[in-house]
């Protein structure tokens, strides 16, 4: 069975495309920081199904790691950002500053997300994630393309 947008991706494909260990996306599932959307391991034996959107969010919480937010507060942002933004999850700029993080949707709106901390500000842009995770993709998996129609990565023939 071949994984697509439709059929979700395994874990050990939601690891690999998203740049964590398995044992860190196992962790994570188990924790509730991101369950899989389209199918949770249930006793032994069953595998967990990771939706596209999933793969996006794990990305983000990735690059929020990476760029030296703790888990603690990578949890708190990405609650917020999951609860108040919905789909646009890919398509904000955090900015940190120190352990503070503020979500930029516009020039405007500005939203302060833990409510602590300074220090010197980060832009984490979070629009190239859905690039990012595309790329990995087509390159880990050579036998999917970028959809025409939905832009989303999809096996070829499917």
């Amino acid at each position: 069975m071949t994984a697509d947008t439709e059929q979700g991706y395994s874990g050990k494909r939601t690891a690999e495309i998203v740049g964590i260990t398995y044992r860190q996306l196992d962790y994570w599932a188990r924790t509730d920081l991101v369950r899989p959307s389209l199918q949770t391991a249930q006793g032994s034996g069953s595998r967990r199904r990771y939706s596209y959107r999933d793969l996006l969010e794990l990305k983000v919480i990735k690059n929020l790691l990476d760029a030296g937010i703790k888990l603690e507060s990578v949890r708190e942002v990405f609650s917020y950002l999951v609860e108040n933004l919905g789909e646009d999850v890919a398509k904000v700029n955090l900015v940190i500053s120190g352990s503070k993080s503020v979500l930029v949707r516009s020039g405007e709106e500005i939203i302060d997300l833990l409510h602590k901390g300074q220090g010197v500000l980060n832009v984490l842009p979070l629009g190239a994630v859905k690039e990012e995770v595309d790329s990995a993709i087509i390159e880990l998996y050579p036998e999917f393309e970028v959809d025409a129609v939905t832009g989303t990565p999809r096996a070829v023939g499917i």
